[in-house]
């Protein structure tokens, strides 16, 4: 084959010598959202946005188009462009179990620039050696993806780790020069996200010495972000006060909250199912749902985590964050486009909307678990694990009965519970419908057939499954319950990504779409506050036995309002 110009294939030089309309029209098409979108497969750094599909003939001042890209390639505008990740408590079991993995697995799967740069910051006297020992370690242990022995090469050469406490001074400047000497090797053109994963207490202080030695200041042309873990505050006057010490640093834009739940496909998929199908939204409101139960249980208890997890509870700690955007989620009107704004939008309106019960003891319930047997294995109770106060009151258990308070679900329950040690672990959002308002049928022939429902599985076994009655094959007419099952694993050949994998890879492209954005998290606490207010002036916890579905009071309190629990 003849070659063209600069050693391009005479028939893709002629490929790319069309028209002039053709080629804007094409220019036009590959433009659409890939503005970070780097070059895989070169040591070198990622060509800047505006370079990725086309280049010059230096001696005719030609563009030519990328003949090879397709633009209807989705996977292309979803690489990561020159960039870096600063970690700061990276030995903790977050960082090693789910941060370090998911940036393998996302290198493994072509979606960072080869330059990509990772920096570990904790109190450990390691050289960069060591930490990429620790991330070898972790990525062999908890990746999704197979090890690649070519692909690990290429992250560890762009590793570094810098030892010092929040407040040394010292360490800061070491960072700094790191990032600037990461800038000059691997190309990151000065665009780092800087991941907290850190305690509450220590956002404040790293922030500041981000300021203060000019760290959170991105050079022109490039872009500085800060990824914050939950809980975000205890209460609302601490979020205030915090948001307004993160936003002193970084404009709200630059600040991505991570909520993990977010992040999986399942929840994701909500949207899917209610706005790109037409057989769920007209049913999809008051006139034909009962109520909305949406569960997060878990199967363990606090493990070694007393410190953190006493004087916070369940409610604070999975409530507050996860619950309250799940039933956002579900409760939301059709957003005017898929992206951040719109979104926040709608979802402040439903948190907005939201009501309390008007007696809290009535619709409001917290436990703590006691010991029992669970799984065949003798477990202890809440007050029984190390480093917990015999006194203390902090709720393992939360359930509450929350009304939206406008047109679509006007007099819906939404129900949400969530706890540890109970009978299994799984998180499920369920939309229960009314009965038939008139059966023909005999009492007698549906005695074992319930409500219409749609359960999503957010986790485990992600999917949907949609419950409705049919005839039991025989002569007589008798219906039962039956269920249409949907699972991700059946129906997809390409396994789920990891929630942070999602996550990482969207605050590398600057995409907040999953991410609460402050008004949400001051929303959630305004909700949550005058419940934990009453819980701290009424009582102690009740007691639930573990491997069980929660306190008796919780059953009571669906009961009273005639319905009960889905048991998942």
């Amino acid at each position: 084959m003849s070659e063209g110009i600069e050693g391009i294939p005479q028939t893709a030089e002629q490929e790319t010598k069309g028209t002039k309309e053709d080629k804007e029209a094409r220019a036009a098409q590959e433009a659409a959202g890939v503005e970070q979108t780097g070059v895989i497969g070169t040591a070198e750094a990622a060509p800047s946005a505006d370079r990725a599909d086309t280049y010059t003939d230096t001696d005719t001042d030609t563009d030519f188009i990328n003949p090879l890209r397709d633009p209807q390639d989705r996977r292309l505008p979803r690489i990561a462009g020159p960039s870096g990740l600063v970690i700061f408590g990276v030995t903790g079991d977050l960082s090693r179990k789910k941060l370090m993995p998911a940036v393998y697995d996302l290198a493994n799967r072509g979606l960072l620039p080869p330059g990509f740069s990772l920096v570990g910051f904790a109190r450990r006297d390691w050289e960069d050696q060591d930490f990429a020992q620790v991330v070898h370690d972790a990525v062999r242990e908890h990746a999704r993806t197979p090890f690649r022995e070519e692909v690990w090469q290429q992250l560890a050469e762009g590793m570094r780790f810098i030892p010092g406490d929040f407040d040394d001074d010292t360490a800061f400047k070491q960072l700094r020069s790191a990032v600037e000497e990461l800038d000059a090797s691997r190309g990151t053109s000065g665009n780092y996200a800087f991941y907290l994963s850190v305690p509450p207490k220590f956002f404040p202080k790293v922030v500041q010495q981000l300021k203060k030695h000019k760290l959170a200041s991105a050079p022109e042309g490039s872009w500085r972000r800060a990824v914050i873990e939950k809980p975000f505050g205890h209460d609302l006057g601490s979020a205030e006060e915090l948001n307004a010490i993160v936003h002193d640093v970084f404009d709200p834009e630059q600040v991505f909250r991570i909520d993990h739940y977010l992040g999986k496909e399942t929840v994701q998929n909500l949207l899917a199912l209610r706005f790109a199908n037409q057989m769920f939204e007209p049913i999809w409101n008051r006139s034909y749902v009962d109520h909305v139960q949406i569960t997060m249980a878990e199967d363990i208890g606090i493990g070694g985590r007393a410190g953190y997890y006493d004087g916070i509870g369940a409610a604070r700690d999975v409530i507050q964050n996860h619950l309250l955007q799940l039933m956002a989620l579900t409760a939301m009107e059709e957003p005017a486009a898929f992206d951040a704004a719109s979104l926040l939008t709608e979802k402040l309106k439903v948190l907005k909307a939201v009501r309390l019960p008007q007696d809290l003891g009535q619709g409001t319930v917290r436990g703590q678990y006691a010991a029992a047997w669970q799984g065949g294995t003798k477990v202890r109770g809440y007050l029984e694990e190390d480093g917990i106060d015999q006194s203390s009151t902090t709720d393992t258990y939360a359930a509450v009965r929350l009304q939206v308070d406008n047109r679509r679900w006007a007099g819906v329950p939404f129900y949400l519970r969530t706890g540890k040690r109970l009978g299994r672990r799984v998180t499920e959002i369920a939309v229960v419908f009314q009965r038939a308002p008139h059966s023909p049928f005999d009492s007698s022939a549906t005695e074992e057939l319930g409500s219409n429902a749609i359960v999503i599985r957010v986790q485990p076994d992600e999917g949907m499954t949609v419950r409705f009655g049919s005839k039991v094959p025989g002569t007589s007419m008798e219906i039962r319950d039956v269920t249409m099952d949907f699972a991700y694993g059946e129906s997809f050949t390409e396994s789920s990504p990891e929630a942070y994998e999602r996550l990482i890879l969207d605050v590398l492209l600057g995409d907040a779409n999953l991410f609460p954005r402050h008004q949400e998290v001051e929303e959630s606490w305004k909700i949550l506050d005058p419940i934990e207010q009453y819980w701290a002036t009424h009582g102690r916890p009740a007691q639930y036995a573990s491997g069980s579905w929660g306190p008796e009071e919780a059953d009571e309190m669906l009961a009273r309002d005639g319905r009960s629990w889905r048991r998942p």
